[in-house]
């Protein structure tokens, strides 16, 4: 039989598809670094690279994950299936790949096996899964990481491994995400899906533009050298990669990979669809998870075995998002107010400047949605349409409230478990914000009929230049973002 070590990328032609079969062509003199050269003059390298799946609850997407990389151009030397936790079908349906399997590629035949391991009762979750996965696949050059709902194009590892050989400074590489919206159903689901690729399209398409420095290595498909992960165990004295410390333990071994003196990158041309979350329950369960997690790492000082880094340069990303969405809740909340009060003492003049930031944030949604590889009527609906984009910054500020909220009140919460419930259609903590602000709206309405006319004016003749002033410079900023060239990137 023949050994799977033997089998590595070889040498690609100089123009390469963009999103698969069918997607658009991209010039490898549209990018600008030298990371298409690294592909046309990319030796036969003998690396090996052992796959881990850590899957809870994947029976609807695990065979569709496991077919993908079994139809890879650079199939995995190992696939290792890590189910914990689970109650439903996952391990039998993927027991139906294991074993041996000798496949056909471009770059000649190649072996793999798939392992499926069921570890039963996990309390560290998906960090027990991983580094379970890990020593099972540490004596390799590369571990791949794939979630149980990640299906990847089927050149993805080839993409990843090639530029990872080329250079022994990278500690790892992420593909760009996206989500598949065509099998999505139901009208609440296509919106949130709609929303989710547009926030993986912006996310995606500023790492690109930073230099293809990668900010998280996601778990839904990144490789790590093996060489790198040992650096940053040592230098932070843990016998695992993954440390449950962190709601985020991506964003967390990202930042100790970087710190080993590692790069962290994002491939231009390796991508893969995830799964998106079709619920409002559990997108927000997922996303107040992420920015909890966030704010731990960036929040100076310790907490508990979590350690601040706010200077960490991993994490300028999310100040600057964090900033961005104080930035939209207090105008959104002030012009409400000052419309509400301006309305009430029929002190209110329409200018047309006001419609300038909408007409500017419709076209950047725009802008980005045209950089989608995919990009189908539903982005560009949900961009113009400015309802839509406009409802989803809501909800995300919904998030963002709730996370620091969360975060300041010190209570501990197990944000984990929070949202498998919430995906499993239970919990009500989402509506959290809304009951908050309409009690807030209700409050500040008493208030303003209480206040004398003097009080109100003075309101209202010191709030709107503060309104304008903030709006000027956040419509300034997306300006920037909307006429800044991306040298021919697609997400």
């Amino acid at each position: 039989m023949t050994d799977a070590r033997s089998f590595a990328p070889q040498t690609r032609a100089i123009t390469y598809p963009v999103g698969g079969a069918g997607g658009p062509i991209i010039e490898e003199h549209a990018f600008p670094d030298d990371f298409a050269s690294v592909l046309e003059h990319s030796t036969v390298h003998r690396s090996t690279i052992g796959c881990i799946i850590p899957a809870y609850n994947e029976e609807e997407s695990i065979a569709q994950v496991i077919e993908a990389l079994l139809g890879q151009t650079r199939v995995p030397d190992v696939i290792h299936v890590v189910v914990n936790n689970t109650s439903d079908a996952t391990v039998k349906i993927a027991s139906e790949y294991s074993g041996p399997h000798e496949i056909s590629t471009e770059l000649g035949e190649q072996f793999t096996e798939v392992f499926v391991h069921d570890i039963g009762k996990n309390p560290d979750k998906k960090v027990g899964a991983l580094n379970y996965g890990y020593s099972l696949v540490e004596g390799y050059d590369y571990l791949l990481g794939v979630d149980g709902d990640t299906i990847a194009d089927s050149k993805a590892v080839e993409y990843l491994e090639t530029e990872a050989v080329s250079d022994s400074r990278i500690g790892g590489i992420s593909a760009i995400y996206t989500i598949d919206d065509k099998p999505i159903k139901g009208l609440m689901a296509r919106f949130l899906t709609a929303g989710q690729r547009t926030q993986f399209a912006a996310f995606n398409l500023q790492n690109l533009l930073r230099g293809r420095n990668m900010a998280v290595l996601g778990g839904q498909f990144s490789i790590f050298s093996t060489n790198a992960l040992r650096e940053a165990m040592k230098q932070n004295h843990q016998v695992t990669p993954w440390v449950k410390d962190s709601e985020v333990e991506d964003s967390l071994l990202s930042l100790q990979i970087k710190s080993a003196g590692y790069l962290t990158k994002i491939s231009p041309y390796a991508r893969a669809n995830v799964g998106g979350m079709t619920t409002l329950s559990g997108y927000d369960a997922q996303q107040v998870k992420w920015t909890y997690g966030a704010i731990e790492l960036m929040w100076p000082g310790q907490r508990g075995d979590t350690k601040g880094q706010p200077f960490h340069p991993n994490l300028r990303l999310r100040w600057f998002e964090n900033f961005g969405m104080l930035t939209n809740l207090f105008v959104r909340v002030a012009f409400l107010t000052l419309l509400a009060g301006s309305l009430s003492i029929n002190a209110f003049v329409f200018s047309p400047l006001w419609l300038i930031p909408p007409v500017v944030a419709m076209l950047l949604n725009l802008r980005i949605a045209r950089t989608m590889a995919a990009c189908d009527r539903a982005d560009i609906l949900f961009a113009v349409l400015f309802f839509p984009a406009e409802i989803f910054m809501w909800i995300r500020i919904s998030h963002f409230v709730r996370s620091w909220t969360r975060f300041l009140s010190r209570k501990k919460v197990d944000n984990w478990a929070m949202q498998a419930k919430a995906e499993r259609g239970g919990g009500l903590g989402h509506w959290a914000p809304m009951v908050v602000l309409i009690g807030v709206a209700i409050a500040l309405a008493v208030i303003w009929v209480l206040v004398g006319p003097m009080v109100q004016s003075s309101i209202l003749w010191i709030g709107w230049p503060i309104v304008g002033v903030v709006t000027v410079l956040q419509t300034l900023l997306m300006f920037s973002k909307l006429v800044r060239r991306h040298h021919g990137y697609k997400v």
